[in-house]
């Protein structure tokens, strides 16, 4: 998580620091004031519990006690302006494990998204091998990252499996789980998956943490992956080939698709490309949260003032 200390930073070098021209007295939130603005922001945020129906109608959540619901405008607040993700839209929401807050230092959360990629065959799950698929994943980021690096973007290692893709036939549910090692940062970030197959698309579940989390990240996923389900008529069974989208992805696709393949059929939506580098890992992209959260506090500012002297300021006694 964010520490105080390297959100400071990061809003001074957001803000202007002194030794900047444009730099102000005014352009320069105190460590009580981002602590007020990220009060501010959380107590916006709508938690919901117990039977959730997800936006489109097609799936429900049946959550666990103490699990936690936000709805997409919820999600968006989070991962824009409490996590620093440059693309916040697009989920059907967020979950949270019991005891878990967005700001945290040990928080995770879990985004929700559906792609309507059309039904996918599951028949080659038995066959892939999952070893020979890691070393071209991580053949591929390796040249990825010789882009990236061009592109003056901090290079990312697929270190290997944290949790090795397991794929549950009778169920159809696929979840695997991912190290990866940003830049020269000494702690490695976890990437958690879950895919639930249904009819005509997939229900994606993703949580980023540090590794460190991993034991509890994992058990949480276990139990959020058997309150997610499809409704009746779009649920895997009830498929029907005479009418029904097929989609040219199969499982190993879907673990080993990456980024380009993820983002085109609508799994990531381009939140954990950012989320991943600034939420768990404090980079240059990081300055976007304290971008954020001056507007938010700047916002919020001008409100009490406004209220307090709602006649303006050639009006004060």
């Amino acid at each position: 998580m964010i520490t105080r200390f390297s959100l400071l930073l990061s809003l001074a070098a957001v803000l202007a620091l002194p030794a900047s021209p444009r730099a102000s007295s005014e352009d320069t939130l105190t460590e009580a004031e981002i602590d007020r603005a990220l009060d501010s922001i959380q107590g916006t945020l709508k938690w919901k519990s117990g039977r959730i129906d997800l936006p489109g109608g097609i799936a429900g959540l049946d959550l666990p006690e103490g699990y936690r619901y936000l709805d997409p405008d919820g999600a968006q607040t989070v991962l824009e302006m409490l996590w620093g993700n440059p693309d916040g839209e697009g989920t059907l929401g967020m979950i949270f494990a019991p005891g878990q807050s967005p700001m945290s230092d040990s928080s995770w959360g879990v985004v929700l998204n559906y792609s309507d990629e059309g039904h996918i065959d599951d028949k080659d799950a038995a066959e892939t091998d999952f070893d020979e698929l890691l070393a071209s994943m991580q053949s591929s980021t390796e040249e990825t990252n010789k882009e990236r690096a061009k592109a003056g973007f901090e290079t990312v290692k697929l270190v290997g499996w944290a949790d090795a893709p397991h794929y549950d036939g009778s169920e159809k549910i696929l979840y695997w789980a991912k190290e990866l090692a940003f830049g020269e940062a000494d702690h490695k970030t976890l990437n958690y998956f879950v895919r639930i197959l249904g009819r005509e698309g997939v229900l994606a579940m993703n949580a980023v943490s540090g590794m460190d989390q991993l034991p509890k990240v994992r058990e949480g996923m276990a139990t959020l992956h058997r309150v997610a389900s499809f409704k009746e008529g779009y649920r895997y069974a009830d498929f029907n080939s005479s009418t029904d989208r097929v989609s040219n992805l199969g499982i190993a696709a879907l673990v080993g698709g990456g980024v380009a393949v993820a983002a085109k059929s609508g799994l990531l939506k381009g939140l954990l490309v950012g989320l991943l580098a600034m939420k768990k890992v404090l980079v240059v992209g990081v300055l976007g949260l304290g971008a954020g959260i001056k507007a938010w506090w700047d916002k919020s500012r001008k409100a009490k003032e406004e209220r307090d002297n709602p006649f303006g300021k050639d009006n004060q006694a």
